[in-house]
């Protein structure tokens, strides 16, 4: 087989669809009618002829309100939900090809998942969590323990290791996913909407942390959010979705200075005001740290700083 780890494009995603409930005559989804007949039959068209392309090392992220197809698209990429139809190709190689074990060896080595409810072990303690899906790669106690703890320093915490989920806030409970995921050194992260379920100052405070994560480790990530903010501060390119298809992708200030359509727009201007001169990077701003108390392990928490402080 091919090596096409060197390529710049990670992820190519091909006409993409999913479709739930079976029309009662064939259709081509190659049609540009197809949809309407899909409609008409009585089915749900979630993904409706995705295309895109990630490049390495690039956060990409898909932005839309609830029902417009994002987290079913997100778990297409590992089969988590089973395309009708397309091409994911990841390293070069296409998902959609793979036999039962192939899809077993890719989801444990080559992706990685965060879920918006963290999906922890509830018996298993912090380090046991992080160090899980190393366990199942078959990867030794010593040396998973050793990974484990790297990682969980990595989203600092630090002296929580042999804590259980029922006893950490709900930030530290994703920091544990965010660590489980990074711990497996997977060529790509895949992220559906993880801190939706965050209160708003909990929720920054995990944003600084992926992008503090992502300046030292530069890894490959796919994020989906309903929040056009957030989507800003942390895309390198992003997509807008509704009723299962893109609407516009590019970079956030693209799509802010040059919104495709009216949905598009009313989007946009409520984040306008929020970024002088549309401009995105104004929303990455440079960061204090402070040690917020001295629990075990307490973690130094990047604080955003207005520009002119």
């Amino acid at each position: 087989m091919t090596d096409n780890r060197n390529h710049s494009i990670l992820l190519e995603v091909n006409n993409l669809w999913k479709v739930f409930g079976k029309p009662t005559t064939d259709i081509d989804l190659n049609d540009a009618d197809s949809f309407d007949r899909l409609q008409n039959d009585g089915v749900v068209a979630a993904v409706r002829n995705v295309s895109f392309k990630l490049k390495r090392g690039e956060v990409f992220v898909i932005m839309g309100l609830s029902g417009s197809g994002k987290s079913t698209l997100i778990r297409c990429i590992p089969r988590l939900i089973e395309p009708t139809h397309g091409e994911i190709k990841v390293n070069g190689r296409n998902v959609l090809d793979l036999d039962k074990k192939e899809l077993i060896d890719f989801r444990r080595r080559e992706t990685a998942m965060v879920f918006q409810h963290y999906g922890l072990l509830p018996h298993r303690n912090v380090i046991e969590n992080v160090a899980f899906g190393l366990k199942l790669c078959g990867v030794a106690p010593r040396e998973r323990q050793e990974l484990a703890k790297q990682a969980i320093a990595q989203v600092g915490l630090e002296g929580w290791e042999d804590y259980y989920p029922a006893q950490l806030s709900g930030g530290m409970r994703q920091r544990v996913g965010i660590a489980r995921a990074l711990v497996q050194q997977s060529d790509l992260l895949l992220m559906d909407e993880p801190f939706s379920g965050l209160d708003p100052l909990i929720r920054r405070e995990m944003q600084d942390t992926l992008i503090d994560l992502q300046k030292k480790l530069n890894r490959t990530i796919l994020f989906v959010t309903h929040d056009l903010s957030e989507a800003i501060r942390l895309g390198d390119t992003m997509a807008v979705m509704r009723d299962g298809k893109f609407i516009q992708q590019g970079t956030p200030a693209d799509i802010m200075n040059n919104p495709a359509d009216e949905y598009v727009e009313r989007f946009v201007q409520d984040a306008r005001s929020l970024v002088p001169g549309s401009s995105s990077q104004a929303l990455r701003w440079p960061r204090r740290t402070v040690k917020p108390s001295s629990r075990p392990g307490a973690a130094a928490v990047p604080l955003p700083v207005p520009s002119g402080r």
